[in-house]
């Protein structure tokens, strides 16, 4: 596995592992996180449910990256239908994400652009990983 799709896959995969154990430890009312740093309509019952609708997807691929970069350090042929997985997962949450925020017209850069990124970065990786899905090692 190339070191920047690795380093990528991380860095993606254990910040969604944070944001939904914040996101939990703030629906518990464990900790208050500032108005600033929300979303629009972060406090609406319709709005959290469709956030907390991203839950299963975000868990998909964040434990399918991290699996595929430990696989790949194992020299472990399985990395790349794992990272495969990994980035079209990614990617959809991100659409998804995209496709919500466009169709209300709510384009606050903070939460669409992460989004655009999810939809985009892969694309830096899918048509290699796909032209040696087959190749071993």
């Amino acid at each position: 596995m190339d070191r920047r799709l690795a380093v990528a896959l991380s860095v993606t995969d254990l910040l969604f592992l944070a944001y939904w154990a914040v996101a939990a430890a703030a629906q518990a009312g464990l900790i208050a996180l500032p108005a600033s740093l929300m979303y629009a309509g972060y406090d609406e019952p319709r709005v959290i449910a469709w956030n907390w609708s991203f839950l299963p997807i975000d868990l998909a691929f964040s434990v399918t990256g991290l699996l595929a970069v430990r696989a790949a350090r194992r020299a472990d042929p399985l990395w790349r239908p794992l990272t495969l997985i990994s980035l079209i997962l990614t990617q959809v949450a991100g659409l998804m994400a995209v496709g919500y925020w466009a169709l209300l017209g709510e384009f606050d850069l903070s939460w669409f652009l992460p989004n655009v990124a999810l939809v985009l970065w892969p694309l830096a990786f899918l048509p290699k990983l796909v032209c040696n899905l087959g190749a071993k090692g």
